[in-house]
């Protein structure tokens, strides 16, 4: 039954509301100010919100801005008895997905609603299909490491706050950034990486930041960079720990500001950027060796999310070991291969020192090599 949240300080319009939308079968809670509907809203699930505009507290403007940051999809429908079409515009403008005027036109009311919900159907749809399309792999595994971080992820991704992923090499960081991505209120726009262990030192500004033509002797047209290339999405800087100081203090210096520019250039570019770093170092140590900025870390590590390694998760193995033989075999149009329970029990006595990238290969190299059957002297044979 779908919920509907009214806020309106007159009591008579609360009443009148909840029984017209009582009896077309909606579900329906009350908040008598603005202060009471965003705490129903946020620890709640809702529908559609109508909301009056001059309330005590709180007023419907100042509650719209809140909820828009909390959960962009829930419409807001604003109510009120003293607006005028500059009003109505500014709703419209802050995020709110319709305005009725009161005494509000009841039939109007109901179309609204029910157009209201038709459009979050539609956008829920569009983030599965979108997910599908993108082809981002789940997070495997039922460790309790690993549904920690699964809550983590589903409490943090609809925020704009900056996350920083630690674990070793082939854990699954940027899996975790890709998913904090698709279960934001970001989704719809870009998620760009950039690994800043794989760009030279010289370089990773101009990366970063783009530059103009002639900045620099081989700079012969724009580059534009990867904060400006994100804009309005994610930006994944991957081996976050092995940037160079320079490109670090510029780096601080975006994300105090939302500003850049570019190399060569003077002209400050505002981006609407949030920032995933990863990395396998321990970055409080690479600070005490002055490596690495404390502000910058601190700037970063707004939420912290570890990654275990697969040997301080092998109970994930199973799953991990079934969800790969399922992968490989539609990636080679083949029948899925099964193994055997002693193989499985091989694989988890073997050290992972290269976590789930080794186990992903160390399975497609057993459904290459092995017979009909993957089995312990397979494992034993080539892993």
């Amino acid at each position: 039954m779908p919920t509907i949240l009214i806020i309106d300080d007159e009591r008579a319009i609360r009443n009148v509301l909840k029984d017209i939308l009582g009896n077309e079968g909606f579900k329906v809670e009350e908040a008598a100010d603005g202060e009471e509907g965003l705490k129903k809203f946020t620890s709640g699930t809702y529908d559609v919100v109508l909301c009056d505009i001059k309330m005590p507290k709180l007023d419907g403007i100042e509650f719209l801005q809140k909820v828009t940051e909390i959960n962009a999809d829930t419409p807001v429908i604003m109510i009120s008895g003293h607006g005028n079409i500059e009003t109505a515009v500014d709703a419209v403008k802050k995020g709110a997905y319709d305005y009725i005027a009161k005494p509000p036109d009841l039939n109007r009311l109901l179309i609204t609603i029910r157009n209201a919900m038709d459009r979050t159907n539609l956008v829920q749809e569009t983030k599965v299909l979108k997910r599908k399309v993108s082809k981002v792999q789940e997070i495997i595994g039922e460790s309790e490491a690993i549904l920690r971080i699964k809550e983590t992820i589903d409490k943090v991704a609809p925020t704009d706050a900056r996350v920083l992923v630690t674990g070793e090499n082939g854990s699954g960081k940027e899996l975790v950034a890709r998913w904090l991505h698709e279960k934001s209120n970001r989704a719809q726009g870009p998620i760009v990486e950039v690994n800043c262990a794989a760009i030279p030192s010289e370089l990773i500004e101009s990366e970063l930041f783009g530059h103009e033509k002639g900045s620099f002797t081989s700079a012969i047209k724009q580059r534009i960079g990867k904060f400006e290339q994100a804009n309005g999405g994610t930006l994944f800087l991957d081996e976050i720990g092995d940037m160079s100081l320079s490109a670090q203090a510029k780096v601080l210096r975006a994300l105090q500001e939302g500003k850049i520019t570019r190399v060569g250039g003077d002209k400050e570019i505002a981006v609407d950027v949030r920032v995933v770093a990863a990395t396998n170092k321990d970055l409080l140590k690479e600070v005490e060796e002055k490596n690495f900025r404390l502000d910058l870390y601190h700037r970063l590590g707004v939420i912290l999310i570890h990654v275990p390694s697969l040997n301080e998760r092998k109970t994930d193995i199973p799953l991990l070991v079934d969800k790969f033989l399922d992968d490989i075999a539609m990636e080679y149009g083949q029948a899925k291969k099964e193994m055997e329970k002693k193989a499985v029990e091989a694989l988890l006595q073997h050290n992972w020192t290269g976590n789930i990238r080794e186990l992903r290969n160390v399975v497609e190299r057993l459904v290459i090599l092995s017979g009909k059957e993957i089995t312990a002297a397979d494992v034993r044979s080539y892993v």
